[in-house]
């Protein structure tokens, strides 16, 4: 029991001094590389930026052009892939494969149907009242 207490919680001073000269050793080469990056951005921007200046006004332009064309090809795109698939979804509907949400379509369709019925009907109950209430008043 001792012993797997003196293992399990303390590491060998060798081990210890492996982890943190890893640790060490991979910090401050990342360090290093976030530096170099830094430095390559702004050596970058400060190139580039004259360069944006004189010619901004063909690049903003051409970029809302760009971007124009690129959300109206997505969009057609877009759209025509959900045209396609309501066709789709219509076609197995019709020749009676039962797409995916068919069960709610013939609910709703049966529902419709027997409302359309009991207007129907009480449209006739007040076209024969009307017809006998008429008639009644014509004898009088």
């Amino acid at each position: 029991m001792a012993e797997h207490q003196a293992h399990g919680q303390h590491q060998p001073r060798s081990h210890q001094v492996v982890k943190a000269a890893t640790a060490v050793t991979a910090g401050g080469s990342l360090l290093v590389l976030s530096g170099l990056t830094l430095a390559g951005t702004v050596i970058a921007l400060t190139i580039a930026t004259p360069l944006l200046v004189i010619f901004s006004p063909v690049l903003v332009p051409a970029v809302i052009t760009v971007a124009l064309l690129t959300m109206g090809f997505l969009a057609s795109g877009g759209f025509g892939v959900a045209a396609l698939t309501v066709l789709s979804w219509i076609y197995r509907y019709v020749t009676g494969k039962h797409p995916p949400g068919a069960d709610q379509i013939d609910h709703a369709r049966m529902k419709l149907a027997s409302k359309a019925r009991e207007m129907k009907d009480r449209a006739e109950q007040f076209g024969q009242q009307h017809l006998t209430t008429g008639q009644q008043q014509q004898t009088s």
